[in-house]
């Protein structure tokens, strides 16, 4: 599809779209990521929880009463090459029999690879279930949450097994870490036809967290994106540059978020939302982008 890139970030209004919630890994409920981009000044705002769209629903009542655009979105997990690749989809459809069937196999997925962790972490000496993982949260799981491994850092943390997140994701799971577990999943150009086929526009998330732009590169030729996340909460003005470049070459529209999670052990995960925004022309063309793949389907 032919869209005319636009590499611009804002400081002011525009638009955050990642962001994340209790339907996922986050530690707001969906309302409060709403309130909070009311706050920050933000004109739109995307939810775009791992794998379930169940946040979507009460965020969009919330963002109607307060006069911001609620984007529906979603993040999808993807591997490449051994790499854990994201992909975010904008102005879906949010009620998509097939995409919300797929987005359950990829949570029931991320439920065994969750069990395998918890397993090796035992196996090291530290003890953990997850149902122990789910009884901390202090809830019960709504249909179409996730659990994910913030919630396993939370319980190294409170084990004093960690001092904080980012102890619990170096030395025990993230990549490389002593209890990573990294199951069969779905390939990105999977990721970008699903989104595709549910009348969606799809982004490649946070370039710089995969450490090997040669793979970014290939995603990109051998997949129908619509977009790069050049300015993200963990990238450098460095990587921005070198992302905008990228996405202008390849005639891809570049989008910006804060990945806000919350804040855990007192600090906010990723970024605050509104840290990365872009201006609302960038967010319009996203939804042409998404109503011309609805109009192919």
């Amino acid at each position: 599809m032919s869209i005319e890139p636009h590499c611009g970030a804002v400081t002011t209004g525009g638009a955050d779209l990642h962001s994340h919630t209790t339907a996922s890994d986050g530690t707001m409920k969906p309302i409060e990521n709403v309130r909070l981009a009311k706050k920050a000044g933000l004109e739109a705002l995307a939810i775009t929880d791992h794998d379930t769209v169940a946040g979507l629903s009460e965020a969009l009542l919330e963002a109607e009463r307060l006069g911001i655009t609620l984007v529906p979105g979603v993040e999808i997990s993807t591997v490449e090459q051994g790499v854990d690749i994201h992909v975010l989809g904008y102005w879906l459809d949010v009620h998509h029999e097939l995409l919300l069937k797929r987005l359950g196999e990829l949570r029931a997925t991320r439920d065994q690879r969750n069990e395998l962790m918890t397993a090796k972490l035992t196996e090291l000496g530290i003890p953990l279930t997850m149902a122990e993982v789910v009884a901390e949260l202090g809830r019960p799981l709504a249909e179409g949450e996730t659990v994910g491994r913030p919630h396993m850092a939370d319980a190294l943390v409170r084990r004093g097994v960690v001092k904080n997140m980012k102890e619990a994701f170096d030395k025990y799971l993230g990549a490389g870490g002593a209890a990573y577990v990294s199951p069969p999943r779905i390939r990105p150009h999977d990721a970008v036809a699903w989104i595709h086929e549910a009348g969606g526009a799809a982004v490649l998330a946070h370039p710089g967290l995969y450490g090997d732009d040669e793979l970014v590169e290939r995603i990109i030729t051998e997949t129908r994106l619509d977009g790069v996340e050049v300015w993200h909460s963990d990238h450098s003005p460095e990587d921005a540059l070198r992302y905008a470049g990228l996405a202008e070459r390849f005639g891809l529209l570049c989008t910006a978020g804060s990945d806000f999670h919350g804040a855990r052990q007192g600090e906010v995960f990723h970024g605050a939302i509104g840290g990365r925004r872009v201006g609302m022309n960038t967010v319009e063309q996203l939804r042409v982008t998404a109503v011309g793949y609805a109009t192919e389907g």
